[in-house]
């Protein structure tokens, strides 16, 4: 089965025969449309509303989320990247899709749970392309309906392929196709079905499925915009060279004084084993018994090293330490080559002393190279800061509280026991 994801790509042109979702439609939501959401959490997930009653810091984030959200929804729509093509086609899919996977739970609630559209059988399937022999479908029905399925498809495959970059729109097979169609015709057939009978439903289903139509539309919308997001806030060589050399406790140059000490060690011909034992700062240098390995990589196939290390253990004569020191994003290497394989392969020892650091806000993470740290730092105060901008000029209106709905079971009422009614002597009469 094609796997209909949405992709990252370059916005396409506008799409004549299409329409975004208004403005307005990501410009707020209620407190009413927050507890639908909870009210399904709570069935699917009781544990996440046990959170938010015992965190209220997890309510202020689901606030700030929402608000964050459909300020990027708006800000989409804004700019018009919801009317580029293939991404207003792929809205009103989901518009569809939302629509009838909604109404299949209203319409199959007596049912039990069940996967979506398990009701619809293959004869509805043929009677929504070709009709029925009594009624037997137009021409510009039929025709209408394998348009609707060509855009369907042709969106589903563009936006497929733009997040496989250099892949290109590759030609779905006659499996695949099937099952596509088999799925769009579904998907028409309980949306139409559920504009047929939309309003004979109860309220509190049509709101549901507006809102469900809503959220995924404005994820789509958020997720396409995060696109422009990144792009904008992309950190370039010169910031992060600035970056580094404004904070000294990035500074390598104790760590490079320690490296040329050990390397003139070694050059002059000291046990490279023992001292990559003593100084090595490679979590690598240990084997599965917890020994030190002297620094030993065997058996390194060409292209799995960085290159500026791979280049130095090549260049390198067998038995010899590579004359330089070698200086990677990991820190610096002192390296000498064992020997080489007849198989693209080599054998070869090294010691690290480590540059990597770790970033103060999240001491528990791993650690970074230099370059990557200050290369996320700079990004993410600058995207803070966007976000920020983009949320107050797009003044998305979200409640400042709403209701947790309770996940307890709801205690079972005991009645006591009815009293036996009193017995009545009934005397015969004389």
């Amino acid at each position: 089965m094609l796997a209909f994801a949405a992709g990252a790509g370059v916005y396409g042109q506008a799409d004549a025969a299409c329409s975004p979702p208004p403005l307005a439609t990501f410009q707020s939501i209620s407190r009413a449309e927050i507890e639908s959401m909870l009210a399904d959490i709570a069935v699917s997930n009781p544990k996440v509303l046990d959170r938010f009653r015992d965190e209220p810091e997890l309510k202020r984030d689901q606030i700030d989320n929402l608000r964050e959200l459909f300020a990027f929804a708006s800000a989409a729509i804004k700019e018009g990247h919801a009317s580029d093509s293939p991404y207003c086609v792929e809205l009103e899919n989901i518009r569809d899709e939302s629509t009838a996977v909604e109404y299949d739970k209203i319409r199959n609630k007596a049912r039990g749970k069940f996967p979506p559209f398990a009701f619809i059988s293959k004869t509805s399937v043929s009677s929504f392309w070709s009709g029925t022999l009594a009624k037997p479908l137009s021409t510009k029905v039929r025709d209408g309906r394998e348009a609707g399925f060509k855009r369907f498809l042709d969106a589903k495959l563009q936006l497929l392929a733009w997040e496989t970059p250099g892949t290109g729109v590759r030609v779905p097979s006659e499996a695949e196709i099937e099952q596509a169609r088999e799925l769009y015709a579904k998907i028409q057939i309980y949306a139409e079905e559920y504009q047929a009978r939309r309003t004979a439903l109860p309220l509190a289903g049509r709101n549901k499925v507006a809102l469900q139509v809503k959220l995924q539309q404005a994820q789509f919308l958020a997720k396409r915009y995060a696109e422009v997001v990144v792009a904008a806030v992309a950190a370039d060589d010169d910031e992060i060279r600035r970056f580094i050399a404004a904070d000294p406790t990035l500074s390598t140059t104790s760590k490079r004084s320690k490296a040329e000490e050990i390397f003139e060690r070694a050059k002059k011909g000291e046990d490279f084993a023992a001292l990559a034992n003593e100084f090595s700062e490679d979590p690598g240098n240990k084997g599965e018994d917890g020994k030190p390995r002297g620094g030993l990589y065997s058996g390194v196939r060409k292209g799995v090293m960085v290159p500026e290390f791979e280049r130095a253990a090549l260049a390198a004569k067998e038995g010899q330490v590579y004359p330089e020191l070698v200086e990677t994003d990991f820190g610096f290497h002192i390296v000498k080559l064992e020997k080489k394989g007849a198989d693209d392969t080599y054998d070869v020892r090294h010691i690290l002393i480590s540059t990597m650091v770790k970033d103060p806000a999240n001491p528990d993470g791993r650690e970074l190279p230099i370059r990557m740290y200050a290369k996320s730092s700079l990004e993410e105060a600058k995207q803070k800061k966007l976000i920020e901008s983009i949320v107050a000029e797009n003044r998305i209106t979200v409640p400042n509280d709403f209701t947790v709905p309770s996940t307890a079971p709801a205690k079972r009422v005991v009645k006591p026991a009815a009293k036996p009614a009193a017995r009545r002597t009934v005397r015969k009469r004389n």
